[in-house]
């Protein structure tokens, strides 16, 4: 009998936890660890943080479902990581602590025959002096209870307006080396369209800051899209849609402190300057959670682990930007040091980033760290489930299911409004992820065809068509499997 346990319940510890207790035999124990009561389905934090969608309509509670389908569950938080066990535990274990309950504070070590890291990023706001949620009036649309904040100032400010007041709305990135610009891509168009619905958007100047080089980087170097029979340069697309809505934008820009109304930033130049507002949604940087590991007599062996998130098949060989190859990128996120410990998502260490990495003058870094949200968490969290479960059953190491980002595509919708007859929507597909300068030498290392973007309705209704489809899958209803991650 072997023992799987996954830290964390977000998209890939959910994913990987449903496919492994669905197609192992229940002799063997699947078990998750999370701090997290609920599962939420990210994506749609942008409709809460509008108000266009209750908060309880995407999430729901994890306990239930995962006794019901025999999946052992700890709300715990992991404290720190015995891959070897220790003097009195032979087996390997996470040191974990209750979180709530009568057992809130007490710690257990949790052993396992393969250890799935599912953790996440930690949400990094302190790395920005002043970035805190519903504070300074700069809010956070990273989980559901951060966008019912962002609803409740945004209504607010709203009213303001139908008042008379003129008001400024900054939405980006929080950080010089924030990723998940798609997010507040997302968030922007629907916070713009929400004041038109509201008939205040001639009250509201509306600013997109971020740190990347040109509109339409995403953290993804940028791309060239196929764009109904023409080509087209994914900065062009993002310029027109800003220019269509009168969104102005500040770019290669690296938030460093905020202050009520005021967020401060260095840009490329190394000019230190400020934008005033009265509503702003920052992304922050995300880090990893600074987990420590110990071996078996409780010396420090961290660095076989983690590189601030954990460490995998990657080449993390530092080398010149010139020198940097899709080949780089990890295909089972396995952690190398010890076999049976595995990063999927947000969880593991990127070999180096996607876009060109760019300084100020002054030496800062601003430039956006590789995505690795959404598609790919879910595919990579899969493939993870799929080697561990051919490993159990054949009785020795298989890693047959690979995945690189380099060889994986992913579609970003980013909804502009709600409604399924005045709800639009901006659609990008990238393939690959990681682009393959080699492969597709002449068309920016992605594959025109499977690169594309489009703009209309279509783009909202599949988006809205998504949200209740991996509802449904998350739930684990009835052939939930056969809906692709």
């Amino acid at each position: 009998m072997s023992k799987i346990v996954i830290l964390g319940a977000g998209i890939s510890g959910h994913v990987a936890a449903t496919h492994l207790r669905r197609k192992l035999p229940k002799k063997h124990e699947v078990v998750v660890v999370s701090p997290n009561s609920n599962y939420q389905w990210v994506p749609s934090n942008i409709w809460v943080g509008i108000g266009r969608m209750k908060s309880e309509k995407i999430y729901f509670p994890l306990e239930p479902l995962y006794k019901k389908k025999g999946i052992g569950y700890k709300q715990a938080k992991a404290i720190s990581f015995f891959p070897e066990g220790d003097k009195t535990e032979e087996k390997p274990y996470v040191l974990s602590e209750y979180v709530v309950g009568d057992k809130k504070g007490q710690q257990e070590k949790i052993t396992y025959d393969y250890l799935i890291n599912a953790t996440g990023p930690k949400l990094n706001f302190e790395a920005t002096e002043g970035l805190i949620p519903g504070e300074n009036k700069a809010y956070s649309v990273c989980t559901y209870s951060h966008a019912d904040h962002a609803w409740e100032g945004l209504k607010a400010l709203i009213e303001e307006m139908k008042a008379g007041k003129k008001a400024k709305i900054l939405i980006g990135t929080g950080h010089a080396k924030s990723t998940c610009q798609g997010a507040a891509f997302e968030y922007i168009l629907n916070v713009e369209q929400e004041l038109r619905k509201h008939n205040v958007r001639d009250m509201a100047e509306v600013t997109w800051i971020s740190n990347e080089y040109q509109l339409g980087d995403f953290g993804m170097d940028g791309m060239l899209l196929s764009y109904g029979s023409m080509t087209m340069k994914s900065h062009e697309m993002v310029e027109m849609v800003f220019e269509d809505r009168d969104i102005k934008w500040i770019l290669g820009a690296g938030v460093n402190k905020i202050e009520d109304g005021v967020a401060h930033y260095e840009n490329l130049e190394g000019e230190q300057k400020s934008e005033a507002y009265d509503f702003a949604m920052l992304i922050p940087s995300f880090s990893g959670h600074g987990f420590k590991a110990y071996d078996k007599n409780e010396n420090d062996v961290t660095e076989k682990l983690f590189k601030g998130f954990m460490i995998v098949d990657a080449d993390y060989t530092p080398k010149p930007y010139e020198e940097w190859s899709v080949k780089d990128w990890p295909e089972t996120y396995q952690n190398p040091s010890y076999k049976n410990i595995f990063a999927p998502g947000i969880a593991f260490a990127p070999p180096h980033a996607i876009s060109k990495p760019r300084t100020s003058k002054n030496g800062t870094v601003i430039s956006p760290a590789p995505p690795r949200t959404g598609m790919p968490s879910g595919i990579t969290a899969k493939l993870v489930a799929d080697n561990i479960i051919d490993s159990i059953k054949s009785g020795k190491e298989s890693l047959s299911h690979k995945g690189s980002m380099g060889n994986m595509g992913a579609a970003c919708i980013a909804s502009a409004g709600f409604g399924l007859i005045n709800g639009s929507g901006v659609s990008i597909t990238t393939y690959p992820i990681v682009p393959d300068y080699e492969k597709y030498p002449k068309t920016q290392g992605r594959q025109l065809g499977k690169t594309f973007g489009e703009i209309g309705l279509a783009g909202h209704w599949l988006k809205l068509a998504l949200h209740y489809a991996f509802i449904y899958k998350a739930k684990m209803r009835p052939f939930w499997w056969l809906i692709p991650e």
